[in-house]
């Protein structure tokens, strides 16, 4: 399991205070101290992004095994509890633990803006980042501490709000957002972006707006239909004005080949110096994956020729083609199948249509999610902009084309996304999963949008993937029998339930079961779902 250590705040702030150093320091001050004259918001906000988007990867690398994009290959050792489910209070412990490590440098922020608000577009900005952080614990935890969370010595014991509860202040929290980058651009006092301080717009407060819009659609279309159903519909009619960011939330705080790369590229192909990651020789895509790319799915160990034919789900050669090497002959098997044809993998699985390089921005936020999201808004009653047909196959090709767009942001040569989705859809013609004329009701229009999320989130964002699966059940999976291409659940599991899964993690030991009175009960993966699972 993935295993990052915490940066702390303080690393960043002796770097920074080392820099503000001159010669008309008195002589007994320590010119290694930070103070808050010296660490201001605006030098604070790159480091908060910069974590963000690590805990983001961590998100994203549980989500993957979840949800069948990828298991680990032939002699790996280590994933016992993720084989059967059977999660503790020691699995998985530092996706809880630097989210909260964190949210208290993105506190410091929204307080020293509060204090003063000349940095009002920054405490904007760390609003963006708790309402993203809190939701991905949210997601996988349930009740967390929200309103108590980041107290520090005041409160050293929270109490954990409902996790209903706290979408709907993270829903708020948006708002206030917003109303801080406007006020924030309006006030000629007030500090600005810069290239230098915004990570991730490089100062463009209109797309911050746009932003946070997106995520709050994520949060009401999750929540629709759910104990707090009467605040989401209200909700879809307040959002505002500047409309949705309708290209990929990047975030950048400086990736370079020589100190410091995106995390996806650190975990999935190699360090700065050039080491192969342990990743590229850990995972592989499933089986069940690969039927949504192959008609005929090639599945075992092909050195070895212990394979055979499956039958797939799909036609879709070109993003196949992008994303594996070797494709379509890429080694694939069962999460939990310890047979002697499991296959080994081979280094870097995932070509350049994910691993665009070092420096390449680590997204947030997908251009493609954004279009499901609007579809599925549209679908359940919500025309927030454009129909869900249209907005459907701009999501498919939006998935299309972040694949084939290379690291400078142009298409690779030949490429044409639209071109793409029109021989997708040609080649599936009679799928409803593809083919948005042949999804004729609602289920099928729902099991069509979720489905294709599913198939541009591969790998990339695969806590939004297992999350919209524990919502919907989509893509169907079928356990009888336990074959690879019809199902993901692992060969080995011990869920009790009736789709063999779990469907969440369990609070940490450490810093809370064993420290906090107040930790909810919650001794095992199979029971207490997220308030959205609406499946069981």
């Amino acid at each position: 399991m993935k295993k990052y250590i915490i940066k702390t705040l303080a690393v960043t702030l002796f770097c920074v205070s080392l820099i503000s150093c001159n010669d008309s320091l008195d002589i007994n001050q320590n010119p290694n101290e930070a103070t808050g004259a010296v660490i201001t918001p605006d030098l604070m906000l790159p480091s908060i992004y910069a974590n963000l988007a690590e805990d983001i990867e961590d998100y994203n690398e549980y989500g993957s095994l979840m949800v069948g994009y990828m298991f680990p290959g032939d002699g790996i050792s280590g994933f016992g509890d993720l084989y059967s489910y059977n999660f503790t209070s020691s699995t998985y412990t530092a996706n809880w633990n630097n989210c909260f490590a964190h949210l208290r440098d993105i506190q410091a922020v929204i307080e020293a803006a509060e204090a003063d608000g000349k940095y009002a577009a920054f405490g904007a900005a760390a609003h963006v980042a708790r309402v993203y952080t809190y939701q991905l614990l949210v997601d996988e935890y349930g009740d967390v501490p929200y309103s108590e969370g980041v107290l520090g010595a005041e409160n050293i014991t929270p109490a954990y709000d409902d996790d209903a509860e706290v979408y709907q202040a993270l829903i708020n929290e948006l708002d206030v957002a917003i109303a801080g980058f406007r006020s924030a651009s309006a006030d000629a006092n007030s500090l600005k972006f810069t290239s230098a301080t915004d990570p991730v717009f490089g100062g463009n407060v209109t797309k911050w707006i746009q932003f946070s819009n997106n995520l709050k659609l994520r949060l009401l279309v999750r929540a629709a239909g759910t104990e707090i159903d009467g605040t989401v519909q209200s909700a879809f009619n307040s959002f505002s004005s500047e409309g949705f960011l309708k290209e990929n939330a990047g975030i950048n705080p400086g990736y370079n080949a020589s100190n410091k790369q995106n995390p996806f590229y650190t975990d999935y192909h190699s360090n700065t110096a050039g080491s192969r990651a342990s990743y590229a020789s850990y995972y592989l895509p499933t089986t069940y994956l690969m039927t949504f790319y192959q008609t005929t799915v090639l599945s075992g160990d092909t050195t070895e020729n212990m394979y055979e034919y499956l039958e797939g789900k799909l036609t879709d050669d070109r993003r196949g083609a992008l994303l594996y090497r070797d494709y379509p002959t890429t080694p694939n098997f069962q999460l939990g199948n310890e047979t002697n044809a499991r296959p080994h993998t081979p280094s870097y699985v995932w070509l350049e249509s994910v691993l665009k390089g070092r420096n390449q921005d680590f997204v947030a936020f997908y251009a493609f999610e954004l279009y499901f999201l609007l579809a599925e808004a549209a679908a359940t009653g919500h025309e927030l902009d454009g129909d869900w047909k249209s907005n459907y196959l701009k999501g498919i090709e939006e998935s299309f084309r972040y694949l084939e767009t290379n690291i400078s942001g142009s298409l690779i040569g030949g490429a044409n996304p639209a071109d793409d989705v029109e021989e997708y859809i040609s080649n599936n013609q009679n799928s409803p999963l593809v083919n948005p004329e042949k999804a004729t009701t609602k289920d099928q229009i729902i099991e069509a949008i979720i489905t294709q999320m599913y198939i541009a989130s591969n790998v990339i964002n695969g806590h939004e993937g297992w999350s919209n699966f524990r919502r919907t059940t989509y893509p169907k999976i079928d356990n009888v029998g336990r074959l690879p291409n019809k199902t993901f659940v692992s060969y080995m599991t011990a869920s009790p339930r009736s789709d063999q899964l779990s469907i969440r993690l369990v609070y940490p030991q450490t810093y809370e079961r064993g420290l906090n009175p107040n930790t909810p009960d919650v001794g095992d993966a199979f029971s207490t779902p997220i308030f959205w699972d609406k499946k069981d």
